[in-house]
């Protein structure tokens, strides 16, 4: 009995071995086949391109210049709006010097303004802003007079309006003078001025200016001195405290306040040469995050790198794909994540597995076909794949079955 057991068994195994042989009834071969109805469906081809994560904006924020932290108003988890003052420099010296260089640019334009201007500088300061609302009413009225003198006038009408330019044309040039007057160019341009005090005049437009520059620079450091944020956002870091110093060599490279906009990411990526070529800006881009298998992205390729690099004798292109965070979605930098762009897609389309899609003896794409309980084969028409099912285009109806292999 123990030997017609064993007997069996090892039947059934040699059966299951030669699976080309019809005494196993054809039971393998059948099993390597699945019959699939041909049916509708949207089709889309995709690149994927692996990277990690890291947000859109991000800013390490430096003071411009050295000094001592006065204050810091903001602590790490903050949120924050653009323009909001997050930390100050000390000022008082600032400041000081801001109200020096202040009152040298006063003495400085007074005393070139009694040098260069020939009147007093109540003369100057009446006269010019005079003179030029009186050049502006005088070419107003001479262009209104032009325009009058273009259309058709009688003549007791033609001599009103020649009288009326002839007057804005007085009233030009007398306010051309008075600016001239107020401006000094009638002394200047007669040559009355001696060289000692062309350059006594020289040297105090040069102090003037002298003057400007030190108010300007002391106005630049005082804007340098308040750190406002940039964007709105959330503050990531905080690496400073009231009290510390930044010195000279250190100010412009150390990071005081790092802030962030947690509603924006983008997904750094490399792409391989032989993809690169359909990956346009602005493709849509799924999303899928290794750390949260749950969580499904859409974003937009917004970079791709013109340069190639290396990497184990890969040639590959880094891009970028742009994205909105979800609230809630516990997203973080520096996480790894994959990217499917959409390179191509149709809707409706008759679809069959890839796998059952074959060569006639022609070598043109043909299926096999069940037509009446009998297998047939059938040449067809594909256009898209995306490796898993492939559209065709014609040769099959829609409900038709095919086999395919697996």
């Amino acid at each position: 009995m123990r030997k017609k057991i064993k007997a069996g068994l090892v039947l059934a195994l040699a059966c299951l071995f030669l699976v080309s042989l019809s005494a196993c009834g054809g039971q393998a071969e059948e099993s390597q086949r699945q019959l699939v109805e041909v049916s509708r469906g949207d089709l889309v081809v995709t690149v994927s391109a692996d990277g990690s994560l890291s947000f859109l904006q991000d800013r390490k924020l430096t003071f411009g210049i050295s000094g001592t932290i006065a204050e810091v108003n903001v602590e790490e988890g903050d949120w924050v709006s653009q323009g909001e003052v997050l930390a100050r420099l000390d000022t008082t010296s600032l400041e000081l010097t801001a109200k020096t260089a202040k009152v040298d640019l006063e003495i400085a334009t007074n005393s070139y303004t009694k040098l260069a201007y020939p009147y007093t500088y109540s003369t100057f300061a009446l006269d010019v802003p005079n003179a030029l609302a009186a050049i502006a009413d005088a070419q107003r009225e001479l262009n209104e007079a032009v325009k009058s003198l273009e259309i058709g006038l009688s003549f007791d009408q033609y001599w009103v309006v020649w009288q009326k330019l002839k007057q804005a044309q007085d009233k030009l040039t007398e306010a051309q003078q008075r600016l001239a007057r107020g401006r000094g160019e009638d002394v200047f341009e007669s040559g009355i001025l001696s060289v000692a005090d062309f350059w006594t005049i020289r040297a105090a437009q040069l102090g003037m200016e002298k003057a400007q520059l030190t108010l300007d620079k002391a106005n630049d450091d005082l804007g340098k001195a308040v750190m406002v944020a940039p964007f709105n956002g959330v503050i990531a870091v905080v690496d400073v405290k009231q009290g510390d110093s930044l010195s000279a060599w250190d100010y412009a490279t150390r990071t005081i306040i790092e802030l962030v906009d947690p509603g924006k990411m983008e997904l750094s990526a490399e792409v391989d040469e032989i993809d690169i070529p359909n990956v346009k800006l602005g493709q849509r881009a799924i999303i899928s995050v290794d750390a949260l298998p749950d969580v499904k992205l859409e974003g937009k390729v917004t970079s791709i790198s013109p340069l190639a690099t290396e990497e184990s004798g890969l040639i590959l292109y880094k891009i970028k794909v742009g994205f909105e965070v979800p609230e809630g979605s516990g997203l973080k930098a520096g996480m790894s994540a994959t990217a499917d762009i959409v390179i191509n897609g149709r809707s409706g389309v008759l679809l069959v597995p890839s796998r059952a899609i074959g060569e006639d003896s022609q070598g043109n794409p043909a299926v096999k076909v069940v037509v009446d309980d009998q297998i047939e084969e059938r040449a067809v028409v594909i256009g898209m794949s995306d490796g898993s099912q492939t559209e065709i285009v014609s040769g099959l109806n829609e409900g038709e079955v095919v086999v395919g292999k697996y």
